[in-house]
Order: C-alpha cells, then sequence, then structure tokens
C-alpha cells in the first residue's frame, strides 16, 4: 500500500535552525569557528564559517574568548563580529544583478560601425583578448600571442 506524505508534523525543540556551540552540555549560539592546522601547530579562530564544516569547530563568545592551545601550539585570533548578523540590502541587490547578469543570452561578437573590433552584448567594444564564451566562462587569448 502507497501513503502519501504526512498530514501533520510533530515540532521539534531539538533542531534549531541557529549553529549551537561545539563544546559539550553548551547550547548558546555559535559566534566563531576554530579551526585547527596541524602542520602549522596552530589554531585559528576566526568568524563563523558560512557553513558547518566536520573538522572545523563553533565556539560561542565565552568559549572563544577563553580558547587555549596545546602546549608548543599558537593561536591565531581574526576579527570576530560578537553582534547579531545584519544583512545588507545591498548585498542581495547584488547577488540579484549577477543572477541576472549570468542568465542574459549571449550575442555572438559582431563588427561595429566602420569595421571597429568586435562588439560585445552591452554594445561597447569586447575585450580584444577574448577568445570565446560560455555562459561567465570566458577563454582569453595569451598575451604572448
Amino acid at each position: 500500500m502507497l501513503r502519501g506524505p504526512l498530514k501533520s508534523a510533530v515540532p521539534s525543540n531539538v533542531v534549531s535552525p541557529v549553529r549551537r556551540c561545539s563544546r559539550t552540555a553548551c547550547g548558546r549560539p555559535a559566534v566563531a569557528t576554530l579551526t585547527y592546522v596541524y602542520a602549522d601547530s596552530t589554531a585559528v579562530l576566526g568568524p563563523l564559517a558560512t557553513y558547518a564544516e566536520p573538522h572545523c569547530y563553533d565556539l560561542c563568545a565565552e568559549h572563544s574568548e577563553r580558547l587555549t592551545a596545546p602546549r608548543g601550539w599558537d593561536v591565531v585570533r581574526l576579527a570576530v563580529d560578537t553582534g547579531p548578523a545584519r544583512h545588507s540590502s545591498d548585498d542581495l541587490e547584488a547577488l540579484a544583478n549577477a543572477v541576472r547578469e549570468a542568465a542574459r543570452p549571449q550575442d555572438r561578437p559582431s563588427r561595429g560601425p566602420g569595421g571597429q573590433g568586435p562588439v560585445g552584448p552591452n554594445g561597447r567594444e569586447a575585450d580584444p583578448m577574448e577568445v570565446a564564451r560560455r555562459g561567465h566562462l570566458r577563454v582569453l587569448r595569451s598575451p604572448d600571442s
């Protein structure tokens, strides 16, 4: 017998969209990410990473301040913003513009008025070093040739 999706879901207090401190029994929100560079015997504490990675540790403000490294290791502390994350409308607008630009169809380069060099899709003269284009990728001619 085939079953459809569940009609009701049970709310969960266990799973949270906020990343938490990796320290045992600490439930505070994470503000920094700790990464060990074993080759250099260095612990790097920096801003919270964009996404959780398997070999990195997210720490809350208190645990990131009290961090110590093993004997003989160096601790590199990068600037950490402990305030709430603020998203700028400029960031969203820049992302939207980049998506629009990438989605525009690419025209074949044509000769400009008066037989000038190739004209790009925006009406300006195309880069003479550009040999081909596919989506957002460009093939450039070597400066030697």
